[in-house]
């Protein structure tokens, strides 16, 4: 989740040494995770459309992976708490913010809602462990979270794409942070599609369409993956944070 660049905010921290220091940490922090979290949500997703391994190793890829997304939404909010225009306007020298609640700033709004959804995700990979689930069960445990936690990635990924485009929605080729935003909400309307997918029917016990509950979040994890990979190159200063989903 990259802030975006103020071409003026680095003086000060020149003579400080700390505050853009402490955001690309963060940013460098969030990016890796939502690389490596990209990364295991894909290999999840090969392992369950091809049949590699057991269930049990596709359910261990997705939660470690769902770890690591987590890991990169809690870093996007602390991103946000330090990188906003609240914060800036502080000493240089402020010290670091582990949280914060900063509605009005859409970064962090776009951050928070990203963080939740990476919960609720965690709290469908937790239930896939549970056994002899009925449709009903499942659906309830596994399904709800999941689309949920989708929801979430989409109403994200809208809020960072009108910050990034300062209250409007386009195209910006040239800003990195526009990459991130835009190539991670293609993923999440992936993640959605295949979370719609993934409801078992009752009639059956079987999903709606279970090749694009696999492929959907395959292609949406790679996104991610990708966003993660160009958000390395985000140079984050201590004015507005945009977020990465």
């Amino acid at each position: 989740m990259p802030p975006s660049r103020d071409e003026g905010s680095t003086q000060n921290d020149a003579a400080s040494g700390t505050p853009s220091q402490r955001l690309i940490r963060l940013n460098l922090v969030a990016a890796v995770a939502f690389t490596i979290g990209g990364s295991l949500f894909a290999l999840g997703a090969f392992f369950a459309q091809n049949g590699v391994g057991t269930l049990t190793t596709v359910n261990v890829t997705y939660l470690v992976g769902g770890f690591f997304f987590s890991l990169g939404g809690y870093a996007s909010v602390v991103l946000a708490v330090n990188g906003s225009k609240a914060q800036s306007e502080g000493a240089p020298s402020a010290p670091m913010r582990w949280w914060g609640y900063q509605p009005r700033e859409r970064g962090w709004l776009s951050a928070a809602v990203l963080f939740v959804g990476t919960l609720l995700f965690a709290v469908s990979l937790i239930a896939a462990f549970a056994q002899d689930l009925t449709p009903r069960q499942s659906n309830g445990w596994i399904w709800f979270p999941d689309i949920a936690g989708c929801i979430c990635f989409l109403v994200s990924g809208h809020l960072a794409l009108l910050d990034v485009g300062n209250g409007h929605i386009g195209v910006r080729l040239g800003d990195v942070d526009w990459w991130v935003v835009a190539v991670n909400q293609f993923g999440s309307v992936l993640f959605f599609l295949a979370g719609v997918a993934a409801f078992v029917r009752p009639a059956t016990s079987t999903e709606l369409d279970a090749a694009l509950v696999n492929w959907g979040t395959f292609t949406g994890a790679v996104c991610f993956a990708i966003g993660g990979v160009i958000q390395t190159f985000a140079k984050p200063a201590p004015t507005k944070v945009v977020a990465a989903a």
